[in-house]
C-alpha cells in the first residue's frame, strides 16, 4: 500500500482536479460528466487512499470523472461555508462539521436527496436515517438533505502501559462513571512522582473550538442525568429539573479536573487534533475522543505501541445503568447551485451502496463505523486479532446500548448552540472564580433560549 504524506494528498487533489480539466477528451463515453467533490482528509494516509480507491471504482463503473479536492477538516469548514454563501459550489461536499446539514437546510441551500436516501433507510441505523431528515424553514418541512456514510461514536482511550507503570492494572479500572473518572487522579500523580512531570491523568477538552469540547460536556451532562436537554420535539429542556441539575454538576465536574490540575492547562485553547496529540506524547493517560482516530494515529511512529492502548466505551451510570452514547454521522450533501446535480446525485448514490460504503469504510481502517449495521456481521470488525480497537467501538455502537444523537439532529438551533460553546464558557468563567456553576448554567440557558426562539419549526 502507497503511503501518502498529508502534503502529497494536497498535491495528488490539485492534480485531480488539473486531471479533470485537461483530460477530458480521454474519457471512454461521450456523455460522460464531471463534477467537483470537497472531502475532508482522513488522520491517516489509509483513510486518503480509500477514497481515492473509491474515485477510481466509480469512475470505472459510471463513465463519469470526479474533480476531487481533499482538504484539511478544519480549512474545509471555513471553505464549504464560504462557498455556500458566495454561490460558487462544488458539485457535492463530504459535510464537516455535521451540523453543517441542518444548518444549510434550514436555510434552503441544499438539494434534497430523499430519492437516494428513502430506497436505503430500511437498512440504516434510525439514528444515521433520522440525522439527514432535515427541517427546511423555506418549505416548512422536513426532507432528507444529507446521504449517511460514516458514523461514530465516542470512546475512552486509555495508556495499558502507564496505568501499569503507576502500579496499577487494566482491571482496576472503576465501571462506574465518577469512580472510572477519579481513578486517573491518583495515577497522574504517581507517574509525576516517577519524573514524567507533564503527564496528566485526562486530556479532556476544555476549550471553544470544535467539536470535541462539545462532544465532552455533552457526555458529562448525559452522565448526571441531562440527556434530554433537547426533546425529540425540537424543544429545548431547560427547565426541567433534572436536566438542569445534570448540566450543573457537568459543568461543576469538569471544572473542578480543570482547576485541580487533572487537565493540561493548553487544554482551554485546544482545536480537535490537540488532545490526539497530546494523547500520543502521553502527556494524559486517558483522553475522550471520537472516532478510532487516537489509536490509528498511532500507526506512523508509535506502530509498536499499538496494542498498549485501551479502547473503552463510557462506563456505567451512577445507579449502574448502561451509559447512553454519543453518536454522529457524516453525510454528503449537494450545495443549491452545483453545476452537476445528476452526477453529484449518482456518486452519493453509489457511496450508499452497503457493498461500496463498507468497501470504502473498512479501506481507512474502520475510523469511521458503517451506518448499515448489517456490514458489522463481517468479521473483520469484531476479530481482535485483526485489530485490538475495532471490536470495543463496534459493541459501543451496536451492542444494544442507547445512542443519543447530537442534538441538532433534533432542531438546527443546537448547531448555533455547539458553535458558541456556552456550557465551555460556563465552565470557564467558573474556573476564574467569576460565579458560581448554577449562576454560569443559568446564564447559558438564556443564551439557549434566544438561539432556539430563532429556529421555530411547523410540526
Amino acid at each position: 500500500m502507497v503511503t501518502l504524506s498529508r502534503r502529497s494528498v494536497l498535491q495528488s487533489s490539485v492534480g485531480l482536479v488539473a486531471a479533470g480539466t485537461f483530460a477530458r477528451p480521454y474519457i471512454a463515453h461521450a456523455e460522460a460528466k464531471t463534477a467537483t467533490f470537497w472531502h475532508p482528509q482522513g488522520f491517516v494516509p489509509e483513510e486518503d487512499e480509500a477514497l481515492h480507491a473509491f474515485v477510481a471504482d466509480y469512475e470505472k463503473e459510471s463513465g463519469n470523472k470526479i474533480d476531487l479536492s481533499i482538504v484539511p477538516f478544519a480549512p474545509l469548514r471555513q471553505k464549504i461555508i464560504s462557498a455556500i454563501t458566495s454561490g460558487v459550489v462544488p458539485d457535492l461536499i463530504g459535510a464537516t462539521p455535521p451540523e453543517t446539514v441542518p444548518l444549510q437546510a434550514w436555510q434552503d441551500k441544499l438539494v434534497d436527496v430523499s430519492d437516494i436516501v428513502e430506497p436505503q433507510k430500511a437498512k440504516m441505523i434510525e439514528i444515521s436515517a433520522a440525522s439527514a431528515y432535515c427541517y427546511n424553514d423555506v418549505a416548512k418541512k422536513r426532507a432528507y438533505y444529507g446521504v449517511p456514510y460514516q458514523g461514530a461514536v465516542v470512546p475512552f482511550h486509555i495508556w495499558r502501559t502507564l496505568v501499569e507503570k503507576a502500579g496499577f492494572k487494566e482491571s482496576d479500572i472503576p465501571d462506574k462513571w465518577d469512580p472510572f473518572i477519579d481513578f486517573f487522579k491518583p495515577i497522574q500523580k504517581k507517574l509525576q512522582e516517577q519524573g514524567m512531570r507533564h503527564t496528566y491523568a485526562s486530556a479532556f477538552v476544555v476549550s471553544t473550538i470544535g467539536n470535541d469540547p462539545t462532544n465532552t460536556i455533552q457526555q458529562f451532562m448525559i452522565a448526571y442525568g441531562g440527556k434530554d436537554i433537547v426533546t425529540k420535539d425540537g424543544k429545548f429542556n431547560g427547565k426541567n429539573p433534572q436536566v438542569r441539575e445534570g448540566v450543573v454538576k457537568a459543568v461543576e465536574r469538569l471544572s473542578s479536573l480543570y482547576k485541580d490540575g487533572y487537565i493540561p492547562p493548553s487544554s482551554i485553547n485546544w482545536n480537535d487534533a490537540d488532545d490526539n496529540n497530546a494523547f500520543h506524547s502521553k502527556l494524559c493517560v486517558m483522553d475522550f475522543d471520537g472516532t478510532l482516530s487516537t489509536e490509528l494515529g498511532m500507526l506512523g511512529k508509535q506502530k509498536a505501541e499499538y496494542n498498549d492502548v485501551i479502547t473503552a466505551p463510557p462506563p456505567k451510570m451512577a445507579d449502574g445503568s448502561v451509559m447512553p452514547c454519543q453518536w454522529g454521522t457524516n453525510c454528503l450533501i449537494i450545495p443549491k447551485g452545483a453545476k452537476n446535480v445528476d452526477v453529484a446525485k449518482d456518486i452519493a448514490k453509489y457511496m450508499s451502496k452497503p457493498e461500496v460504503n463498507g468497501k470504502f469504510l473498512k479501506g481507512g481502517l474502520g475510523r469511521w463505523l458503517p451506518v448499515y449495521p448489517d456490514l458489522v456481521k463481517d468479521s473483520w470488525w469484531t476479530d481482535t486479532k485483526l485489530d485490538p480497537h475495532r471490536k470495543p467501538y463496534v459493541d459501543q455502537a451496536f451492542g444494544g446500548r442507547e445512542l443519543v444523537p447530537f442534538y441538532f439532529v433534533y432542531n438546527p438551533a443546537w448547531a448555533q448552540v455547539r458553535a458558541e460553546h456556552p456550557f465551555n464558557v460556563a465552565m470557564h468563567d467558573v474556573t476564574q472564580g467569576k460565579i458560581t456553576s448554577t449562576e454560569a448554567v443559568d446564564k447559558a440557558f438564556k443564551r439557549i433560549d434566544e438561539i432556539f426562539s430563532q429556529y421555530q419549526m411547523k410540526a
